[in-house]
Parts: C-alpha cells; structure tokens; sequence
C-alpha cells in the first residue's frame, strides 16, 4: 500500500458489545472464530499490552503469552493465561497472534525474522499488530503474512493507558471486512470504540494523523502554561479560562490534569515513545511530499526534552520540561 493511497471507504465506527454468558459475565462473541485453535498469542505486554491481555483474560479468552520481561508474563499467569518461552512456542499454538510492541524494528524481528511468528505459525493465523509503526512496517509485513498463507490486521490504539486499564481504548483497524469479523470479539474484549478505517494499513496510517494531533499539542500546552507561570497567572483560573473557549484540547483537559499538572510523571506514554512517533509522522509526511513544519518544530521541542532527561515521563511532563528549561516554577493544581 503506497502512502498516498486513499481508503475508498470511511472509517465506521463500532461501540463494543460484547455478549453476556452465565452469571453476568462477559464472554467472547462466538469463541470459534477467533481461530482455529481457539487460543490467542499475544507478544508485548508492556504499560498498554498487559492490561489489554488481562481484559481478554477476565473475559474467558484463552491466552498464550510473550514477552521479554518475565514478570509481565508471570502476572498474566495469575490471570489464567499460560506463559510461552518462545515466540516459536507462541506462534505454533495460535490461532490469532496478537502484537503490541514499541517500535518499527522489534515488530519487524517479532513477525518476520527467523526465530519469529511467521517462521513457525500455521497458515491461516491472523497477526493483529497493535503497535504505532511506519506505514512502510505495515505494509511490508502484510505482504509476508500473506506469502505465508496468513492473513493480515493492523489495529493501533487510540486513548490513554488508565483506558486501556478499563477496558476503554479506541482501535484504528485496516483490514479486510473477513479478518476485521474475525478479530471484533478480541477489540471488544479490550475497549469501548472500534473503528475499521479501511483496508490493511489504514489503521496505522490514521494512527499518525491522530497522534500528530495529540502529540503536538503537548508542546503547544507546555509554552501557553509556561507562559502563564511567568505572567504570575493563577494555574486554576487559566485552566477554567482555556476549558471554556476553542482553545480547549482534550490532552490539556484530560490528560493533564490527571498526571504531570497534580505532579503525577510516571509515563503512561513517555516522551520518548512521543518522540518515536512525531518522527514517523515526519518520515511519511516527507514520503507523501506533505509539508508539515509543525510537526518537524515539534519534534525538535521533544528532542530538547529527551536531552535534558525527560525521555522517560509521561509526556504530559513537557510542560516541567519547558519550564525547567526556562527556569519557570513547574505549574501544579492546588491541593484540596
């Protein structure tokens, strides 16, 4: 799929459903199409991924699972999921594999290389991969899925990581209208909004103009706050001022003052892992002849940061990160 290709259809949203079995209980939607062995790997349990397969866990799927921390793994087992050694191992016994990983190259490793999932899946497994890559990944590992007579989704996650805590992410799904039935149950079991966008490599591409957005506007909230704290301006009364007129934005409302603005840095989404995906986003832009010099400028604004040692907060903490460079007093809610 070229970069300037167009989807030919809208994205159509789904707001998940998921059946009821015995006692309450949320089951998977008609277990057996879920694959033919009707287990799901699932590699990369991290801050977004571990919560996601303990959701799929509460909600009866049989998990097999991955990844390089041991304790992640071991944490799934307490929920009922049997930890794999190898992806070999993985791959072999799944119908359906998973993958929420954190960047281009180790998807690349996971899928394709030797030791990977498509050297020991049995044809007919479908590979959802979860992760924020470039669209030349997507593409590209789409096309060795279906050399090895396997089939291909790419479902990149929207919200933030205390959503996919409750079971309230927003998929982005490129596939085809076959393997988007197949996998539904398993977006359902993970979140509250699904949106097939188009044919494989739509997801990820809507992934980039969304995050461009959301991105973005980390550095546009940390030069107003810090603006605001050298004027003197009480942070409250600024906040309720910018709730209340289109300069709103939903990273400043929401994201914000639930983390870096009560003085909460622990990363749901580093600055780091922000910086990862500004830099897709200017790649492909570049790639489509799009110029996008806001992008390129925040960029830059996160690389500052990462230099200064921020890479591993969250990345609301751009707005510490300014000041900081400033010498500006780190805006913070009153307590109480």
């Amino acid at each position: 799929m070229a970069a300037a290709r167009r989807v030919s259809r809208p994205c159509r949203a789904a707001q998940a459903s998921p059946s009821r079995g015995a006692a309450g209980s949320t089951r998977p939607d008609r277990p057996g199409r879920i694959g033919m062995s009707g287990i799901v790997g699932f590699v990369g349990l991290g801050r977004m991924g571990r919560p996601m397969a303990t959701n799929l866990c509460r909600r009866g799927f049989r998990l097999v699972v991955n990844d390089v921390n041991r304790a992640a793994v071991e944490d799934l087992e307490r929920h009922q999921a049997r930890g794999a050694a190898t992806l070999a191992e993985l791959a072999a016994e799944s119908g359906i594999v998973v993958t929420m990983l954190p960047n281009s190259a180790v998807v690349t490793e996971v899928i394709s290389g030797p030791a990977g999932i498509l050297a020991h899946a049995k044809p007919g497994t479908l590979i959802m991969d979860m992760s924020t890559v470039s669209p030349e990944t997507t593409d590209a590992m789409a096309a060795a899925a279906a050399s090895a007579g396997m089939t291909y989704v790419d479902a990149p996650v929207g919200r933030l990581a205390s959503h996919a805590d409750r079971g309230e992410s927003l998929f982005m799904v490129g596939g085809s209208d076959a393997d988007f039935a197949r996998v539904k149950p398993l977006l359902e079991g993970m979140g509250s909004t699904i949106h097939h966008c188009g044919p494989v490599g739509s997801g990820t591409r809507t992934k980039l103009v969304n995050n461009y957005l959301a991105v973005s506007l980390c550095q546009m909230n940390a030069e107003a706050l810090a603006l605001s704290q050298r004027f003197g301006l009480e942070l409250e009364k600024t906040l309720e001022v910018l709730h209340g007129t289109t300069a709103t934005n939903g990273q400043l409302k929401l994201n914000w003052a639930s983390k870096s603005l009560i003085g909460d840095i622990e990363p749901g989404f580093t600055i780091d892992l922000a910086h990862k995906d500004l830099t897709l986003i200017v790649d492909a832009a570049n790639a489509a002849r799009v110029p996008m010099p806001l992008a390129a400028a925040a960029r830059e604004a996160f690389s500052t940061a990462r230099a200064r040692g921020f890479g591993g907060q969250d990345f609301s903490a751009m707005g510490d990160a300014l000041c900081d460079l400033a010498g500006i007093e780190k805006p913070r809610l009153k307590k109480g």
